[in-house]
């Protein structure tokens, strides 16, 4: 595979056990010695047993991802969702009276956020009562973030997760040659369906969203579902943040996507109209998620999760995926009528 390698020095390889536990220090959550890295490669997080014998979770922002401006934009929509007793887990507040904190480790600066442990499991899908509550929860969350736009954080749009993310990845030179002319032909294909799908739903209401919804970033706890990471957060359609609680065949994601806008309409109302969004949005994610790991690839954290990445295999299979979603961007969308919503 060409393009960048995995063995170049990266600012979290300067992010050790103890630099975690001094960062902590300097909020004023002294550890005593345990960490637990948890699962996720964008940012560096632990789990950070405390002296007092709690424990709290820290969030170490990738370098060069997101400005301050849009790290607090995201932390003032937590605070918000909090406000409003929609379950979120929060940032804490620091000694600064922030949300934000910078510690420099040997030449790196790292912004570091703290969040309240909270424990729980993922939803079952597979319920009816819980598809429903979900949608309920994301009603309500929606109700918040349709309040005010986002100034600073992105717009998920087919320019900045489909066209942009294109152009940034061919740029990395990351294709194989015996797959990149397959690629590109399918590429473009699927980003005109996008941009024709997006056109036909205009005028398109936006509001701020999770952005990045899908089950693992639900928590259910005995109460219901609480969100987590907002890290993705953006400004784009509601659909985004309910279609991938969907699964199985279009009869299925029908009854499945039905019970949940039942929740849903109780606290927002759903424009119809974007059902049509859902395949487009699916391939926006596809195209954005291969960026996003050619992106990361120096991040010595990503070879080792993602293998298969870069190889004629996987861009193999991304060009009969990209195929079959331009397949099925031309099939009617769902059709859900109020009576199936009610």
């Amino acid at each position: 595979m060409s393009g960048a390698s995995g063995s170049a020095s990266h600012p979290y390889d300067r992010l050790t056990p103890q630099t975690v536990l001094d960062a902590l220090d300097a909020v004023g959550q002294r550890g005593d010695g345990r960490l637990l890295q948890l699962n996720s490669y964008e940012n560096r997080v632990f789990q950070v047993f405390l002296e007092d014998g709690s424990a709290v979770v820290a969030k170490f922002y990738r370098p060069g991802r997101w400005s301050d401006a849009q790290i607090l934009e995201e932390h003032a929509f937590a605070l918000e969702l909090a406000e409003a007793e929609v379950p979120v887990v929060a940032p804490m507040r620091l000694p600064n009276g922030g949300t934000l904190a910078h510690f420099a480790a040997e030449g790196e600066t790292f912004r570091l956020a703290v969040y309240p442990r909270r424990s729980g499991h993922g939803p079952e899908l597979d319920q009816p009562d819980t598809l429903r509550w979900l949608g309920r929860f994301i009603g309500r969350l929606h109700a918040v973030g349709a309040r005010r736009a986002f100034t600073v954080r992105r717009t998920l749009d087919p320019q900045t997760f489909g066209h942009a993310a294109r152009e940034r990845l061919l740029a990395l030179d990351m294709i194989p040659p015996a797959q990149l002319e397959g690629w590109q032909r399918s590429c473009e294909r699927a980003l005109a369906a996008i941009d024709t799908a997006w056109q036909q739903v205009q005028p398109l209401q936006l509001l701020r969203l999770h952005g990045d919804c899908h089950p693992g970033n639900i928590l259910w706890r005995e109460e219901g579902p609480h969100v987590v990471d907002l890290d993705d957060a953006c400004m784009g359609p509601a659909i985004q943040d309910l279609w991938m609680l969907l699964s199985g065949p279009a009869e299925a994601m029908r009854g499945q996507l039905a019970t949940v806008l039942a929740g849903y309409r109780q606290f927002n109302p759903f424009d119809a109209r974007e059902l049509a969004l859902i395949e487009p949005l699916r391939t926006l994610r596809m195209v954005h998620h291969s960026a996003w790991l050619a992106e990361r690839w120096i991040d010595p954290a990503f070879p080792a999760a993602f293998p298969w990445f870069g190889t004629g295999g996987y861009w193999g299979q991304q060009i009969t995926q990209l195929n079959e979603q331009i397949e099925a961007m031309a099939e009617p969308p769902l059709d859900l009528s109020y009576a199936d919503i009610d």
